[in-house]
């Protein structure tokens, strides 16, 4: 295992001026924290290859995912994107203005839509998870497949108590 790192040393700052306390939070959390400034600029990096922004990844990523022929509801990229409906309509709209999605009537119901991915938002979004895996596999060489794995559990594990609070 290698050496102390930056947290460690914040830590042991703290333990020394508030001994009482139990730090233990703060070295899991700030190493979180400190991780994801390090992926975000890499995601942003992996999505314009495909000339995409994280945003646009986010809503045509749901959409690949949902298998042939590619489409939801809006209300369902809502949920998977976790963002308002306005906002969600506002993206759809460039999303379609860029011809990486289409919106179409939806045929069980007249009266609804769906957006469907387009070959061009499929090539890009493909592009872009290729790209992203790439990245994130940068990212974790320091780390071997079992070390990832466990790493992950850990995580989902902690991501559960989020999810049911």
């Amino acid at each position: 295992m290698s050496g102390s790192d930056e947290v460690d040393r914040i830590v042991e700052g703290w333990e020394r001026a508030r001994p009482e306390l139990d730090f233990t939070p703060l070295q899991v959390l700030s190493r979180v924290r400190r991780l994801a400034r390090q992926l975000e600029p890499a995601r942003k990096a992996a999505f314009s290859t495909a000339g995409l922004d994280s945003w646009e990844f986010d809503v045509l990523s749901g959409l690949r995912r949902s298998g042939p022929p590619y489409q939801l509801t809006p209300k369902s990229l809502l949920q998977i994107t976790l963002v308002s409906s306005g906002t969600m309509s506002n993206r759809i709209d460039r999303l379609v203005s860029r011809a990486l999605v289409e919106r179409r009537i939806d045929p069980t119901d007249g009266r609804g839509v769906l957006v469907v991915l387009t070959d061009e938002g499929r090539r890009r979004v493909d592009a872009a998870i290729g790209a992203l895996l790439v990245a994130e596999a940068e990212l974790l060489d320091g780390l071997s497949r079992s070390d990832q794995e466990r790493v992950a559990a850990l995580l989902r594990k902690l991501s559960h108590s989020f999810d049911s609070a």
